[in-house]
């Protein structure tokens, strides 16, 4: 069963395709917790949680706002809910997607999507493997492998899954990394650490994008960033819907 926390029409805010109106569906639960990048929530009782920016999608205080899928009439219905008159771009994104990648319902969503000609990204840790045999479907997408870094404060051994980097890489219509860095990191251990996840698809683009769950903490990370991808030859990317609204929820 799939735990829908969100989904909104927007634009793409992030990575090879910024600026593309996507459709989003935002599901819940995750592997990881990152609570280095610390962002803080206040869950339903009031006590302030953190992880990631998007800790309400990760931590499951917040799941009893999420909404459950058990059928992909479902989800069907929320695309046609937005009476788009073309295949525009489809995100999944969380929390990490791919908890649910054996989920009936998802599998028949991806297969409608792929039919009607969407573009169909997902945004994951790179953890977790869809079963590319099983589900055909799943090599006809596109993967932002947002693996975490150092800052993420999860040790090494749950956060860089070689095979399944390797796995998505080869499987994929198309892959490429999408690393959140902030400026603290920029230094000796960061360029090794992201060359030693590199060396594991080394065909894949790099995108280096600023940490922050607001403008201000994106633009504090910006300059130093900018700086880092000129240097190391990596293409920058901004979190253009943070800059824009300022927030992260519903856009």
């Amino acid at each position: 069963m799939i735990q829908l926390v969100e989904h909104f029409f927007s634009i793409q805010g992030e990575g090879r395709y910024v600026g593309r109106p996507s459709l989003f569906f935002r599901f819940g639960g995750c592997n990881l917790t990152c609570k280095g990048f610390g962002c803080v929530e206040r869950s339903l009782s009031g006590e302030e949680i953190v992880g990631c920016d998007t800790v309400y999608a990760v931590d499951r205080s917040f799941s009893s706002t999420w909404a459950e899928v058990l059928h992909v009439d479902m989800l069907i219905g929320i695309l046609e809910s937005y009476n788009l008159s073309y295949a525009a771009d489809i995100v999944f994104t969380g929390g990490e997607p791919l908890i649910y990648a054996s989920d009936a319902a998802l599998v028949a969503f991806l297969e409608y999507l792929h039919a009607k000609g969407h573009r169909i990204t997902f945004e994951t840790n790179a953890t977790l493997l869809p079963d590319f045999e099983k589900h055909p479907v799943f090599k006809e997408c596109v993967y932002a492998l947002s693996v975490k870094l150092e800052n993420s404060g999860e040790p090494h051994e749950r956060r860089v899954r070689a095979e399944a980097i390797s796995a998505i890489a080869y499987n994929a219509k198309e892959a490429f990394f999408k690393f959140s860095i902030d400026k603290e990191s920029i230094n000796a251990a960061l360029d090794a650490e992201i060359e030693e996840i590199c060396s594991y698809a080394p065909d894949l683009e790099v995108y280096c994008m600023p940490v922050g769950g607001n403008k201000a903490e994106i633009e504090r990370n910006t300059l130093p960033l900018v700086a880092y991808c000129k240097e190391r030859g990596y293409t920058f990317s901004d979190r253009l819907h943070i800059r824009i609204w300022d927030i992260n929820k519903g856009v």
